[in-house]
């Protein structure tokens, strides 16, 4: 057994029952992050052009801007239900690590830079959720147990 396959053990069995309706809550969160993303992306794009620390032409900040919502937005849905959840949890926390580094704290490290907590919370749930896994109130666990009948 790897390392990988004991820190998925050690998840599937110390999970508590009270952490998925903190992943679903996590998983709506990321999907209406998602749908903010996706419903305004002149606004995104032109910030991401503007203050980025990387040169962007116009396109390539579309393309990650459109990246960044699809992920959100199938990522939310797949944690949020349960399915595939270690995998929605390492696709989102390279965006995290971005929102976090390169977008939140070029507006200051204070108590009042709201996003740059919030961002900082959520990184650490993935984390979490990459450890634990979906939990027994999920499509993963129900797949489970219907593969064992």
């Amino acid at each position: 057994m790897n390392l990988v396959q004991k820190i998925e053990h050690w998840g599937d069995v110390h999970h508590a029952k009270w952490l998925d309706s903190i992943r679903i809550v996590l998983g709506l969160f990321i999907l209406s992050k998602g749908l903010a993303f996706i419903s305004d992306t002149d606004a995104q794009k032109d910030w991401i052009i503007q203050n980025s620390a990387f040169e962007f032409s116009g396109l390539m900040a579309l393309a990650l801007v459109h990246t960044v919502a699809f992920a959100h937005l199938v990522g939310g849905v797949l944690i949020t239900l349960g399915l595939v959840t270690r995998f929605a949890a390492v696709i989102q926390i390279p965006i995290l690590l971005g929102a976090v580094f390169f977008v939140n704290l070029t507006k200051g490290f204070s108590p009042l830079n709201s996003e740059l907590w919030l961002s900082v919370l959520v990184l650490m749930l993935l984390i979490l959720f990459w450890i634990v896994g979906s939990g027994p109130y999920s499509v993963d666990q129900w797949l489970k147990g219907s593969r064992g009948r």
